[in-house]
């Protein structure tokens, strides 16, 4: 299937590995240059060399979400080498785990300046250039802890949930200047963060990591973790003309592990 992505600019935070890095390499091999925001010099260079090899058009911008000073001149270089934004995708890493009762203040606001703050300020800033052109995508990486939220990870579980209504309501403020606004909610994929938080709670139970894998996927109706490169696929739809009509809502990509209709 052509996703009609040809000539579009994609800014991906996260882009280095994990999902951001499936939608990131998805993004490319549909014709987009895209923009590998991420802190780690390293890995953004060999994210980039490995699409370039493939033929695809990058570039490394790196920042930290945590500091807007550093997310700013990022995007901002990435319209200059690139041209304007078309598509956005908005992925942050998750805290340590934690119960929720007890986290300090001073965590609460640093988590919520990196999770969810930098969003907002991201997407003002690159929105002017969408509603200029009357096209445009603001795709968000939250979880599936908004529906179903997880234990032991009590921050992620709070401040991604604040993301949805952010979107929502960013939705219908947009939707009649062809730009679309979409949140997908992971569930376990076989990532660096995935495998951190199991290891914390392997450890905490008393279990080998391996046994502890192998009980969480047998509870994946799947029976097995998702593939960067199946949450990609998901998220260039998304990105996509194709994927016009459909704004405002959350996506779930977690094998059938959320109960929830």
């Amino acid at each position: 299937m052509d996703l009609a992505l040809q000539g579009k600019t994609a800014l991906v935070l996260g882009g280095s590995k994990g999902l951001g890095r499936g939608v990131a390499d998805a993004l490319a091999a549909e014709g987009v240059a895209v923009a590998l925001l991420a802190r780690g010099k390293e890995a953004l260079d060999q994210a980039v060399a490995d699409i370039k090899a493939r033929g695809g058009r990058a570039i490394a911008v790196p920042a930290d979400l945590a500091d807007w000073s550093t997310v700013e001149r990022a995007a901002n270089s990435a319209r200059e080498q690139l041209g304007p934004i078309d598509i956005l995708l908005n992925n942050s890493g998750g805290p340590p785990p934690s119960r929720v009762i007890g986290i300090a203040p001073e965590v609460w606001e640093a988590q919520f300046r990196a999770m969810v703050l930098v969003f907002f300020r991201l997407t003002d800033l690159l929105l002017p250039d969408m509603r200029q052109r009357k096209w445009g995508r603001i795709i968000n990486v939250a979880s599936e802890s908004v529906v179903q939220p997880i234990p032991h990870i009590a921050i992620s579980n709070t401040l991604r949930a604040s993301v949805i209504g952010w979107a929502k309501t960013l939705a219908g403020e947009v939707a009649r200047e062809g730009i679309t606004v979409n949140t997908m909610l992971p569930g376990a994929f076989d990532t660096d963060r995935v495998r951190q938080i199991q290891r914390a709670t392997s450890a905490r139970e008393g279990v080998s990591l391996e046994e502890f894998a192998q009980r969480a996927a047998r509870t994946i109706p799947v029976g097995r973790m998702g593939t960067a490169a199946e949450f990609g696929a998901m998220g260039a739809f998304l990105a996509s003309p194709l994927a016009g009509y459909i704004t405002g809502t959350m996506i779930r990509l977690d094998g059938g592990s959320v109960r929830a209709i």
